[in-house]
Formats: C-alpha cells, structure tokens, sequence
C-alpha cells in the first residue's frame, strides 16, 4: 500500500470519527432542548447517556405514529369550566376534587389522541411535548394513589391538584395571558388568600395606631407651654394652647426667659429675708 492511499484512509477515519461526534453532540443538544429535566432523569433511570437518548428517540417516533390533535375552542371552554368546578369541590371535599382532577385529565388526554390505558406510558407520551410539567403529572399521580390507600394529607391534595393544574393548563394550550383565568375560585390557593387578609388587617391596625397617636392631645406640650407661661395647664384656654412663634413671643415679653430665672427670688428666700428684718 502506497503512503498517498495510507494517509487518505487516515483521513476518510478522522473526518467519520468527527461527522459520528459531531452529529451525537447535536442530537445529545437537540434531546437536552426538547426534554429539559426528563433529560437528566431518563439518563438516571438507564444508567447510560446512550440508552437514555435511545429510549427518548423511541419517544419521539412512537408520538410520530399518533394522531394528536389540539382541542377546538368548544372543547376547551367545556374543559375549563369542569375544572373549576374541580377546583370548587376541593374546598369541601380535597379528596374527592383530587379524584376528579385525575379523571379530568385522563380525559383530556383522550380527547387530544393520547392512549391511558397504562400510566408510565401516559407519562412517557406526555413527556414528548410538555416535559415541563411531566414530573408535576408524576408527582400528582403519586399523591391520587396514595389517596386511594387513604394515605394523603390534605396538604398533600392541595399539592397535587397543582401539579394537575399545570398540565392541564399545557394540554388545553391555555395562553400565559389566561391562566389567571384557571385558577379563580381555586381551593389551592385558600392558604395564601387567608395570608394576604392576615397581613392586610395586620397593616390596617398600625395604620390605626399611627392615627391615633396622631390624633390624640399631647397633654405634656401643653403643660411645658403652661410652664413657659407661668400658667397651670388646667386655667389655659383653647387659643393659649395654639403654638405662638417664638419671634412673637419675643416681642411680648422683651425679657429673656434667662435674666427672669436669675433675677427670680424663690419663696423660701423671700421669708428668710423678712425674718431677718423683722429681728
């Protein structure tokens, strides 16, 4: 073999290992973007970043073979009241509501084409187009079957029904703009409402408190004025008690408060001097 063919080979082995490379690294980028968190948890459960891509790219084709379809807008609105009556039994019944949720979602995913029969490949379906919220759709279903062994706090309801809510929010394809809309006179959010009206009336009582303080009469400035003035605090009157510039009351008492206090003879002064005069 002659080196010219040598090193063509060499080169035809280099440029293969670099397309295999390069074409793994973009299906690897290309399932990382697709799948999102359902990336890393699939390589755990597989044990190997190959068989995790492998089963994600049977994923892929299996949805491929179906025929999923978007609901038309009756449908949707039909959904969205159904579940806010959900949302309103949970108030009263958590139990039940999550129960119904459940159904609710089975449902829906029928209606768009996806196959319940079996709930890990109803996960593995989902995962395809909303891995966003699979792991919500895992952690509520947990919560449904710990339900049915009646082994689920309350709590533990209001948890899942959120979890429910966020793909069902995916599977109707409900804009960002309207979700508010979903969740009026949702059970779930009983807690935080109850927080808001505690920090409410809590702010509302200091807002009391600083107008009262504002309000009430300052006893003390009027028995200081009543001092400055030589007058008891009871004998001064309402328009005694209005706050005079100090230049005024200059001009009223050209003598300073400083030379009175020096040139004022206590009492006690006064009757010592007397007696001693009277001696």
């Amino acid at each position: 073999m002659n080196t010219g063919l040598l090193i063509f080979i060499i080169v035809l082995v280099v440029v293969a290992a670099l397309v295999f490379l390069f074409s793994r690294q973009r299906r690897t980028a290309r399932l990382r973007d697709q799948f999102g968190p359902e990336y890393e948890r699939t390589v755990t459960e597989a044990g190997s970043r190959h068989a995790a891509e492998a089963e994600l790219d049977d994923r892929r084709h299996r949805l491929e073979t179906l025929e999923i379809a978007p609901l038309d807008s009756a449908a949707r609105e039909r959904y969205l009241e159904r579940w806010h009556l959900v949302q309103a039994q949970f108030v009263d019944s958590p139990t039940e509501a999550t129960r119904a949720a459940d159904r609710l979602i089975n449902e829906v995913m029928r209606d768009r084409g996806y196959p319940v029969e079996e709930f890990e490949q109803r996960a593995a379906d989902i995962s395809v187009d909303h891995a966003q919220v699979v792991d919500d759709y895992r952690a509520a279903h947990a919560v449904a079957e710990a339900n049915e062994r009646s082994e689920a706090s309350t709590e533990d309801l209001r948890v899942a029904l959120v979890h429910y809510r966020s793909l069902f929010e995916d599977l109707l394809d409900v804009p960002e703009a309207d979700r508010a809309h979903v969740h009026d006179h949702d059970g779930t959010e009983t807690a935080d409402t109850a927080a808001a009206a505690d920090h409410r009336n809590e702010t509302a009582g200091i807002a009391a408190a600083d107008r009262t303080d504002v309000a009430a009469p300052d006893l003390a400035d009027d028995e200081d004025r009543a001092d400055r003035a030589e007058v008891p605090a009871a004998d001064l009157s309402a328009a005694d008690r209005t706050e005079v510039p100090a230049d005024d009351r200059v001009e009223r008492d050209p003598v300073p408060a400083a030379e009175r206090a020096r040139t004022a003879t206590p009492a006690a002064d006064r009757a010592e001097r007397t007696e001693e005069e009277a001696r």
